[in-house]
């Protein structure tokens, strides 16, 4: 997997990490099991600061998607609690309708996305 960073961007680099790799988990680009470059390496690829890898990382543990192994380095674990990440979804979908609909978007548009992003993720699996 390639990660990419826009250093022009408005978002966080470390945020932008922690998309990447979860979109490259949902194609199926990274798999369980997979070993993510370690801290330094990615840094050094990136051309980026050591820590805000870090907390990529970090984040990335925290919400379940990897662990820390201090012999294999960072491990593509992902912890499933499908409850937990249902009531995250449900916060997150809430500001997102909320925007669409601020915007004109319909209920209908809005199914027709999601069914369209669910396609791209999945049917590269």
């Amino acid at each position: 997997m390639i990660i990419q960073v826009d250093f022009n961007s408005n978002e966080a680099i470390y945020m932008q990490l922690c998309k990447q790799i979860i979109i490259g988990i949902a194609n199926s680009q990274i798999k369980e099991g997979d070993n993510l470059p370690s801290v330094r390496e990615l840094a050094e690829d990136i051309g980026i600061n050591m820590h805000t890898v870090n907390k990529a990382y970090s984040i990335l543990r925290q919400e379940g998607y990897l662990k820390v192994d201090r012999r294999h380095g960072a491990i593509i674990a992902i912890e499933v609690d499908r409850y937990k990440a249902q009531l995250e979804l449900v916060e997150e979908l809430k500001i997102s309708l909320a925007k669409a609909i601020s915007r004109g978007i319909s209920r209908e548009e809005a199914k027709d996305m999601v069914d369209r992003i669910y396609d791209i993720y999945l049917g590269s699996k």
